[in-house]
């Protein structure tokens, strides 16, 4: 986001807690100053955002009926309402429009994510308990 945007260095600090993020000759350095325990979950979270951001681009490539199901926010994305509970889609199941297919949570609230489409699930684009940001592509569906 930072490299599409102008801006150059982008700081924010409550608490105990502190981000900046500055960008150069087209890299972004990121600093993270938080209590011990948390800047370790923060320091993993970081790279896995680069990493399920690229691999939904492949896929989309290859097919061309097949409607994409994207986030609506920035969060975390889960595929169960909690963790013994059953994944609410999985590849194969049919959804219909308004079927929950996910939730996201962002600042402490989970949100049910629904389908705005009909069909069978191809795909699932994003790793569970993995962060997501706007407009990530989360699952493939054959309408």
């Amino acid at each position: 986001m930072v490299n599409k945007s102008n801006i150059s260095e982008l700081s924010i600090e409550q608490d105990k807690f502190k981000i900046t993020i500055k960008q150069k000759d087209n890299e972004t350095q990121q600093v993270f100053t938080m209590p011990a325990t948390p800047m370790q979950a923060v320091a993993q979270a970081v790279p896995q955002v680069a990493v399920s951001a690229e691999a939904p681009k492949a896929p989309e490539a290859k097919v061309d009926n097949l409607v994409t199901i994207k986030s609506p926010m920035i969060g975390t994305f889960y595929r169960s309402p909690g963790p013994d509970k059953p994944s609410f889609v999985n590849i194969g199941d049919e959804v219909t429009t308004g079927k929950v297919v996910c939730i996201i949570e962002a600042m402490k609230l989970f949100n049910e994510i629904e389908s705005e489409v009909s069909g069978k699930i191809v795909k699932v684009l994003v790793d569970d308990a993995s962060p997501v940001e706007y407009d990530q592509p989360l699952f493939l569906v054959e309408p």
